[in-house]
């Protein structure tokens, strides 16, 4: 195979957060169709975030959305149900280019997470062919999971205060791309249900994100989606976070709806 037959994978989220900058997503719980790729470009978000692990959208329908995404130059990310490293499998072959895997405590949690969602040499990734990254091509597979492995977003979810304990160890494992603090969880571990800014939150958001900076990673941050994000952000993107669930589906039509319904009610016959 020629050079310029080599296979070209790149991942649009993970390429903005290497060049310092903010890596936007959106969370998709309820949508089913590919038109919400569509519309994920077009607001100017990075990735696309959809959750298996709460939402009820079957696997088949995300992966027609993942390719769709794919295509449109927005990253497809799926979250899946704790320790379901066969669903991560079936996701990454089926059109995803990240895994988020909840509830990561241990580091053996994340050796198992990046021995499931990354080829060798840093994982055992189980062999496939015929991805839909490569708009099913034959390529060779050394090449091809080359190209998978740098492309492929590995975000471990800390959700627990025993999780924050063993993150420096957990963030040294190669092979993990992303660190992501689930603050309704963590939050609620903490003692601080709800506080999702708590001095206490915030306290670990910093811990988290040092230890990531220490050890070449990406720190992140979830549930900050609802009242004023902006406000809330601030003193986290300033703690060095770059990876952002910015936003939920449901968060942005409730919003707008609630402008729009505002406005119109204002008006006088």
């Amino acid at each position: 195979m020629t050079a310029p037959d080599m296979p070209q994978l790149v991942n649009p989220l993970a390429e903005r957060m290497r060049k310092g900058e903010l890596g936007l997503t959106l969370m998709i719980r309820h949508a089913r169709t590919v038109d919400i790729a569509l519309a994920a470009r077009a607001c100017g978000f990075d990735g696309l975030f959809f959750d298996l692990q709460h939402g009820v959208i079957p696997e088949y329908e995300i992966s027609q959305m993942a390719v769709a995404a794919m295509n449109m130059g927005v990253a497809p990310l799926v979250r899946v149900p704790e320790k379901d490293y066969a669903a991560a499998l079936r996701m990454l072959d089926n059109g995803a280019l990240g895994i988020i895997m909840p509830e990561v405590t241990t580091v053996e949690d994340a050796r198992n997470a990046v021995n499931a969602c990354k080829y060798p040499p840093l994982g055992n990734r189980g062999a496939f062919g015929g991805w839909a990254h490569f708009g099913y091509r034959a390529v060779p597979a050394g090449a091809a999971r080359k190209a998978m492995n740098d492309a492929t977003l590995l975000i471990l979810m800390i959700e627990s205060k025993a999780a924050l304990d063993n993150i420096e160890e957990i963030a040294a494992v190669p092979g993990v791309d992303v660190i992501h603090i689930g603050t309704n969880d963590l939050s609620t571990d903490l003692g601080h249900p709800g506080e999702l800014t708590h001095p206490d939150v915030l306290a670990a958001i910093a811990r988290v994100a040092k230890a990531c900076k220490a050890h070449g990673k990406f720190a992140g941050v979830g549930g900050l989606t609802g009242g004023d994000v902006v406000k809330m952000l601030t003193p986290v993107i300033r703690l060095g976070v770059q990876f952002i669930t910015s936003a939920t589906e449901w968060n942005l039509i409730i919003a707008a709806g609630t402008e729009r319904v505002k406005a119109l009610r204002a008006m006088t016959l």
